[in-house]
């Protein structure tokens, strides 16, 4: 099915196209683009134009480019634009114009893509849903999402992220929303902003591309509420509330862990409901229950999306499980691999996780059965990282955890302030205590690994599933 033909994406950017053509996506990197994409060669960190050939040899449709590439076969079939990015956006906007789904808009200081993706599960069962791939909700994830858009698509779920003042509003006015999610305000990103407030105010501007009738759902428990629900008067949106509050619209009654995940009791406005999701921790309920709220919101099925919970699964790094079974092994490492990223409030809500998860020691007890976290640096929090790594020290869950390996510059401040009888190793870099991933744990334990995506923590997480005896 033909996404863009050469004739309205000319028409859409602005451009030149030589020859006739269709492309069936668009793709900004060649490496991972599909036969039949559209190429858009975009000039920042890395200029596009040097990979128009390997696209073409990939099998793209045609590219967009802003100059002439020397080397290319004759007859590739090209759009010539004065600014690639430009013509990204334009054909983002150009998408989101002609479409009819429901467009819902993602934000928020943690949460945002596995929010993103518990609506993108939910709701494609109830229609053809088009959704942020990966973490793309920066300057040219977002218009590369919307320019992937299909005409046939029920429902949309873009992520908007942010890193500096002013990037999330017109992020959001080329989306243009029916529904706008804010899942929680922390205080990343401290590096750019001078307190939660002003954090706050840029998650806020989401509200201000939503179209006529639009609806902000708001985590009524998150710090800066009252500046997200202050924003959603002045553009007239309707405000609809989730958390444990009492005075929410959507409330977390009581969640507990069980054998398989997590088992949910809300009240939905005026009635009682109850759902099981196959994440564990009480972050991922309250995600949960406000991907409800905004599913709800754009005209879905709250009960089949209720159902579908069960099924849902975080992606790799985002909490997700893994039972790694070492040679010999009588019992596996249980490992949460929650490494994609970091800061204090994910930080908080995943040592609370591997706290109330419970170790199986091998079956002779003589290894195992200890709760292990794996630590990175978590980035951009500016003047009060040092005091915000030492204080995890001091964390409620840290009474529970047996061990405590840690990696990076940041992460000594903890390191240090531990007992020394929870210290484990603590490495400069994340591919050091990598190397040393033999022995970070025993069979029987549970291990988190979380930090920053800065922090290459990830590369642990890897490390110990390549011990896997299964793979």
């Amino acid at each position: 099915m033909s996404l863009w033909t050469a004739r309205e994406a000319a028409a859409a950017t602005g451009g030149e196209s030589t020859g006739d053509w269709s492309a069936t996506g668009v793709s900004i990197d060649s490496r991972t683009l599909a036969k039949g994409d559209l190429f858009v060669a975009l000039s920042n960190s890395r200029d596009g134009h040097i990979f128009v050939g390997s696209a073409f040899d990939a099998g793209a449709s045609a590219a967009v480019v802003e100059r002439d590439v020397e080397g290319l076969p004759g007859g590739s079939r090209l759009l010539k634009v004065g600014d690639g990015l430009a013509a990204l956006e334009s054909l983002g906007r150009e998408a989101r114009a002609r479409s009819t789904a429901k467009v819902i808009a993602v934000t928020g200081s943690s949460g945002k893509t596995s929010t993103k993706e518990i609506l993108r599960h939910a709701l494609a069962i109830q229609g053809v849903t088009h959704f942020a791939e990966q973490s793309f909700n920066n300057h040219w994830g977002v218009p590369l999402t919307l320019a992937r858009l299909p005409e046939d698509a029920k429902f949309a779920v873009v992520e908007i992220g942010m890193n500096h003042p002013g990037e999330i509003s017109p992020l959001s006015k080329m989306a243009k929303p029916n529904v706008c999610i804010v899942t929680t305000i922390g205080i990343a990103h401290l590096a750019a902003f001078e307190s939660i407030e002003d954090i706050a105010r840029e998650k806020a501007s989401i509200f201000s591309g939503l179209e006529d009738g639009g609806i902000a759902v708001v985590n009524r428990d998150s710090p800066g509420f009252e500046i997200l629900k202050t924003k959603a008067a002045e553009v007239s949106a309707v405000l609809v509330t989730f958390g444990e509050s009492g005075s929410s619209d959507w409330q977390i009654c009581d969640a507990e862990d069980t054998e398989f995940g997590t088992r949910v009791y809300a009240r939905i406005r005026n009635r009682h409901a109850s759902f099981d999701l196959s994440s564990f921790g009480r972050h991922f309920a309250t995600n949960a229950l406000g991907a409800l709220a905004t599913i709800e919101s754009v005209g879905g099925d709250i009960e089949a999306a209720m159902s579908s919970f069960a099924n849902w699964v975080p992606p790799q790094g985002r909490g997700s499980r893994t039972a790694v079974w070492l040679e010999s092994a009588d019992a596996p490492i249980n490992l949460i691999d929650d490494s994609f990223n970091a800061n204090p409030e994910s930080m908080d809500a995943a040592l609370l996780v591997l706290a109330s998860t419970e170790p199986k020691s091998s079956s002779d007890g003589k290894s195992g059965g200890r709760r292990i976290a794996i630590l990175g640096d978590m980035l951009e929090l500016g003047s009060q990282s040092p005091w915000l790594h030492e204080k995890l020290a001091n964390h409620e869950a840290i009474e529970k955890i047996a061990v405590v390996h840690c990696a990076g510059p940041l992460m000594r401040s903890m390191y240090e302030a531990l007992p020394n009888s929870k210290r484990g190793y603590w490495y400069e870099s994340s591919l050091e205590l990598a190397e040393k991933s033999s022995r970070l744990a025993e069979p029987g334990d549970v291990v988190l690994v979380k930090g920053s995506k800065g922090s290459k923590i990830s590369v642990v997480a890897e490390a110990i599933l390549s011990l896997n005896r299964e793979s």
